[in-house]
């Protein structure tokens, strides 16, 4: 099966919807290089090593995978360049350099010679900001996309709020169906069975989520 055929069966671009563990571990087989040798073919480099260390940071590894281990940054890249729509696209690597000129501001240096510590600032700064710091950058990515308002200034910490959140959500959507997330963490029963509507917790993972 060719890779796109396979992206596209993931349904990401129809709402995120659950995909068969087994069809996640074949994309993840398309693309397995090693973090330190993997040139994305969406992002630029810069900003694909930024990709990188911004889920790090996000999905960290500890008792379970983290975003590197099952290559989330990998299949994010390939999305964007094999399956999302055109308007998605821009959006995304647009992103990506609002994100990159304010890490610049934030750090006085490029993202590609960002330290893990930077990104976990960087990361904190954004997805951590009080709600009115966050209602901010929603009205001023609203604002800088008005087509009635087309001179609104550029804002690249809205830009990286907005970024970082969608990294955010492919990021997670992309670990809960990875196979090894799907059988190893999450509640995994390959032969359901019956419905049975009330079991003890011991009897039901553990109050796990059950992988689809």
């Amino acid at each position: 099966m060719k890779r796109r055929q396979v992206l596209k069966n993931i349904g990401l671009g129809a709402g995120y919807v659950a995909v068969a563990p087994a069809v996640f571990s074949l994309l993840q087989s398309c693309k397995s290089e090693p973090k330190n040798e993997w040139q994305p073919v969406f992002l630029n480099v810069a900003n694909g090593f930024a990709l990188t260390q911004v889920l790090d940071v996000i999905l960290p590894k500890t008792d379970t995978p983290g975003a590197s281990e099952l290559n989330i940054a990998q299949f994010i890249d390939s999305y964007m360049n094999e399956v999302a729509g055109d308007n998605q696209k821009e959006e995304f690597k647009s992103g990506a350099n609002a994100f990159a000129l304010s890490f610049k501001e934030n750090f006085d240096k490029e993202v590609n010679d960002g330290e893990a510590v930077d990104f976990e600032k960087a990361v904190a700064k954004y997805l951590g900001a009080d709600k009115e710091t966050r209602d901010g950058y929603v009205k001023r990515i609203s604002e800088t996309q008005d087509p009635d308002a087309p001179e609104a200034d550029f804002d690249a910490h809205a830009g990286s709020y907005a970024y970082l959140n969608a990294v955010r959500d492919l990021g997670i959507w992309a670990w809960k169906n990875s196979e090894a997330v799907g059988e190893n963490v999450l509640w995994y029963d390959p032969i359901p069975g019956a419905y049975i509507g009330c079991l003890p917790e011991s009897e039901a993972g553990g109050g796990k989520v059950m992988s689809l």
